[in-house]
């Protein structure tokens, strides 16, 4: 298999779901890359999953260059995804711009940011610049406290609408995927047959064209997951017996011997 590219992920649509996922260190990247998944996000879900925060906003641009130059030492073959964190694209397009450049400087091969109407411009000079996109739209994680929690978008006709016309507006602009966060299987579905570029959900059912798993809620690393996420390993409780078993055996004096 050749280096998954933008193109070769756009061709795919309607040819071949894609399974993809987060990671956000070398170690698990080689792992996803081996395993044979396409995409790569290391996403400002870092924030939640590795630094310890309670939302994704604290994530800062250096987090994210960092765990974007480890990500991208790990894969051969996946797109490698970097994520634009809260603040890094929304205090000016030239500042957006600079911050792109260093993630793409650090080894990713496109970028994704949160927004639909609102940010069709940026999206645009981005694309123009020779930056590939992803647009994401529905329940946009940074806009936490607007919704004032973790909720499902689009659930009324009008805010359907909206979601629509946000996803029309960002791939008109040049994004060459749009993902789905969060909202009906129905609107999901819809968006998908209507875009020409693939659609990537999460939270967001089957009919989308490809899927985006936090690597943390697969592996079962997380204590909870989110209800549509499906846990296909258990390894937090391999990990946990084993340093249970570590400890154990230094004070027994089985180890080392």
């Amino acid at each position: 298999m050749k280096k998954w590219n933008v193109a070769a992920i756009k061709a795919a649509k309607g040819v071949e779901r894609l399974g993809c996922c987060t990671a956000y260190d070398a170690c698990f990247a080689r792992l996803a890359d081996e395993a044979g998944v396409p995409m790569i996000l290391v996403g400002d879900s870092i924030g939640n999953n590795v630094l310890g925060f309670e939302t994704t906003l604290p994530v800062n641009i250096e987090d994210s260059i960092s765990a974007v130059s480890a990500v991208a030492r790990g894969v051969k073959e996946a797109l490698v995804i970097g994520d634009m964190p809260f603040g890094s694209y929304q205090c000016g397009d030239d500042l957006a711009m600079i911050n792109a450049v260093k993630l793409i400087k650090a080894g990713a091969d496109a970028i994704k940011l949160e927004g639909g109407v609102r940010v069709v411009g940026l999206i645009k000079r981005m694309t123009e610049a020779g930056i590939p996109v992803m647009a994401h739209v529905g329940m946009t994680p940074q806009s936490v406290n607007e919704y004032g929690g973790f909720k499902k978008q689009g659930k009324t006709p009008e805010a359907a609408k909206t979601i629509l016309e946000d996803a029309k507006a960002v791939e008109a602009v040049g994004a060459f995927a749009v993902t789905l966060e969060c909202v009906p299987e129905e609107l999901a579905a819809q968006i998908t047959s209507v875009l020409k570029v693939p659609t990537v959900g999460i939270g967001a059912g089957v009919q989308c064209d490809a899927q985006w798993l936090v690597m943390h809620d697969l592996l079962g690393l997380n204590e909870r997951s989110p209800s549509f996420a499906k846990r296909y390993a258990e390894i937090g409780r391999t990990v946990r017996q084993a340093f249970s078993d570590y400890v154990a055996e230094v004070k027994s004096a089985a180890f080392p011997n």
